[in-house]
């Protein structure tokens, strides 16, 4: 999987570069700035980006701008955002157009090299990578009466975020120490509760996401 890394700190930057290397990652590029990983990408056609929200010149958004240009530029490419802290109005901007092949995490997550890599992966394959911080956030952000999540058990609940999370539900069973036919019924409860029924025109799964992060 190629990567790009756009990250104004040169250690930083550098860092991110080698954990990636030894994760297996192809990095092709390296920038420190939002125009040149605008100008790379659209060069090289990475399959993720990996983005510091805070670039130069002001050091504010410039990187969540970019990730947005982008997202509608090259759709084809994952987009990581990677920030210092929670900010929920940056979420909302970058889930603008869905949870497709999006992710923002917070930097702390990096030293976690295999939650990272795993992140960077799912991203790249077009699925989501959410800090838990960043799910809580948005739900009580959107949160209010009569909402169906509340019908929602703590177990179901925590499948819910698990899965906005971007993880299969193999991935989720082995996180809560069940079974995966038993996530397989969670899920089930989920889309009922929800009242999403089956489709083939829709996926139940993303529909469930989207209903959890946007309330």
């Amino acid at each position: 999987m190629r990567v790009v890394i756009a990250e104004d700190s040169t250690l930083l930057r550098e860092g991110l570069a080698r954990l990636l290397a030894e994760s297996g990652f192809d990095v092709v590029a390296t920038v420190g700035d939002a125009d040149a990983l605008l100008a790379e990408a659209a060069r090289l056609q990475p399959d993720v980006a990996v983005v510091d929200i805070r670039m130069p010149p002001t050091r504010t958004d410039e990187g969540l701008r970019a990730a947005g240009v982008l997202r509608r530029r090259h759709p084809n490419i994952g987009v990581l955002v990677l920030s210092q802290y929670v900010r929920v109005s940056y979420t909302v901007e970058l889930l603008a157009g869905g949870a497709a092949g999006v992710g923002y995490l917070l930097k702390d997550r990096v030293s976690d090299i295999g939650e990272f890599a795993a992140a960077v992966r799912r991203v790249g394959e077009g699925g989501s990578a959410l800090d838990p911080q960043v799910i809580g956030q948005l739900v009580d952000r959107h949160r209010g009466a009569a909402d169906p999540l509340d019908t929602l058990s703590e177990r179901e609940r925590a499948v819910l975020m698990l899965m906005a999370e971007g993880r299969t539900n193999r991935a989720i069973g082995q996180r809560l120490a069940v079974a995966e036919r038993t996530v397989e019924k969670h899920c089930t409860a989920i889309f009922t509760k929800l009242g999403l029924a089956a489709s083939a025109d829709d996926h139940r799964r993303v529909l469930a996401v989207l209903r959890y992060l946007n309330g």
